[in-house]
């Protein structure tokens, strides 16, 4: 499968508008939506990184 589908950070499709505020925050934010589904994400945030679980894709890190 080629790239993500949607934006992690707005959920948005990944294809459409501009998404370059988006990539700016996520160098400080984790994802907030599935890349693959576009479900909103269970994200837990610790001091050593995070985590991002998508119930139909799973575990992300970070």
């Amino acid at each position: 499968m080629g790239g993500p589908v949607f934006c992690d950070r707005c959920g948005l499709p990944a294809a459409e508008g501009d998404h370059s505020g988006c990539t700016a925050a996520r160098e400080l934010e984790p994802p907030r939506f599935c890349p693959q589904c576009r479900r909103r994400m269970k994200v837990q945030v610790v001091p050593t990184g995070w985590t991002a679980t998508c119930m139909e894709h799973g575990l992300s890190r970070g």
